[in-house]
């Protein structure tokens, strides 16, 4: 594969970036609902920043198109660093975070996430051949889900520390010779803007050549951003399969957010060890997508597979809302974590073969905006007090399982013309 050497530093750099990270993205929400018993609070605080975020992922792919994706790894990874040490530092100083800054973190952690997954993916397919961008797409979901299984595995121990030396990860007990002390959510906080900082030394060592040639326009933002929405409402098919395929995604960030911490609170009556216990569950399932599904599904369309991985995944949702059974919900975590990765890594490679590399960050704007949209019509309705009281938050499964058919049963009426678009 060509620029070996750039794509091995991309990896390093996003492995531990995407630590620290994770260990911050599992501790806020599960700081709402547990150690200040506010979980609305955050869900409304989340319903902001979603809101925000949809003319920041507008603005942030033109970025993408418009300038070097080194260069703009760089600049995010100094602004995100400078604003989470400061938070840090400040909460060391004092030894206390007020909430309001506990959100910011989170905040930023959310933004940059809109324009480093989308720089990501736009970069690794400008210095790769189209004949690799499945074996791509399938490394960066494994290297990715490989750090969040250490990041599950390390909030666990980090939330929780140790109990008479006893630690449980993943359901199983470890018995230690030593006591881990659980960690203020500020100490979380400087570790992650460390790793900010550290990655940039891997950027600034990287050296490639560009394999897409394709001109770069350098109009306006505005002009930009049409030419995206232009070039989609020309294709509908990818327009339609992009939109319905990105469903599962959607929801799956809602429920990592809202729905998990309160989930495994409120209706398992579990602690923070069964909650990060969960994300080291989704990414074994997503390292195995990441490993296999294009060989599990070599003989069969990509229309026909997500359709496939879509069916599993709804049914998973629904049995996690009916059954109180731990072992039910760590298969639930595993199966959703196969899905959400495999139809991630079908619809990615899909969308490169369609789309040309100077036009992806501004129709992945499209599509993250519409998506966005229906991100926030489940965070307002998870938001609504009812979801927060008693066991009610299994029902947002069920609302999960039905959004996820809806989208398949779209996906089955454009099935032949998607197929068509395929073959073509």
């Amino acid at each position: 594969m060509k620029n070996k050497q750039a794509i091995t530093l991309l990896f390093a750099a996003n492995i531990i970036s995407g630590l620290a990270q994770g260990i911050s993205m599992i501790a806020i929400p599960w700081y709402f609902v547990k150690i200040v018993a506010k979980p609305e609070v955050f869900a409304t605080a989340y319903l902001i920043i979603t809101f925000l975020i949809l003319f920041w992922g507008l603005y942030a792919g033109t970025l993408i198109d418009r300038y070097s994706r080194k260069k703009l790894f760089i600049l995010i990874n100094i602004i995100c660093g400078l604003f989470i040490g400061g938070i840090g530092l400040y909460g060391w100083h004092t030894g206390y975070l007020s909430d309001i800054f506990v959100v910011l973190v989170f905040a930023i952690t959310i933004f940059n996430y809109n324009v480093h997954y989308p720089n990501l993916y736009a970069f690794g397919q400008e210095i790769t051949k189209k004949e690799n961008y499945g074996k791509l797409n399938s490394y960066i979901e494994i290297q990715g889900q490989v750090t969040s299984v250490l990041a599950g595995a390390f909030a666990a121990i980090l939330l929780t520390g140790t109990v008479d030396g006893d630690l449980q990860i993943a359901g199983i007990n470890f018995t230690l010779p030593f006591t881990i002390e659980a960690w203020a959510i500020y100490e979380v906080f400087l570790l992650d803007a460390f790793t900010y900082f550290l990655v940039i030394l891997f950027f600034i060592f990287m050296k490639y050549d560009s394999v897409a040639k394709e001109k770069i326009d350098v109009g306006s933002l505005i002009s930009r951003f049409k030419q995206g929405f232009n070039y989609l409402y020309k294709k509908p098919i990818i327009f339609v399969f992009g939109v319905a395929s990105y469903m599962l995604f959607a929801f799956t960030l809602v429920q990592i957010h809202v729905v998990l911490p309160s989930y495994v609170n409120n209706f398992l009556n579990m602690g923070a060890d069964v909650y990060a216990s969960s994300e080291i569950y989704y990414s074994i399932g997503a390292i195995f997508s990441g490993v296999l599904i294009l060989r599990i599904f070599k003989n069969l369309s990509t229309v026909s597979s997500v359709i496939i991985l879509m069916f599993t995944v709804s049914l998973a949702f629904f049995l996690m809302a009916i059954y109180k059974i731990l072992w039910v919900f760590f298969i639930g975590s595993l199966i959703l974590g196969v899905t959400n990765a495999g139809v991630r890594i079908l619809r990615t490679t899909y969308i490169f073969n369609h789309v040309p590399n100077n036009l992806i960050g501004r129709t992945n704007s499209v599509f993250n905006s519409l998506n966005i949209m229906i991100r926030m019509i489940l965070i307002g309705m998870f938001a609504l007090q009812f979801f927060h009281s008693d066991d009610n938050i299994r029902y947002a499964y069920f609302i999960g399982s039905a959004l996820i058919l809806l989208a398949m049963i779209v996906l089955l009426l454009w099935y032949k013309r998607i197929l068509s678009s395929e073959r073509g």
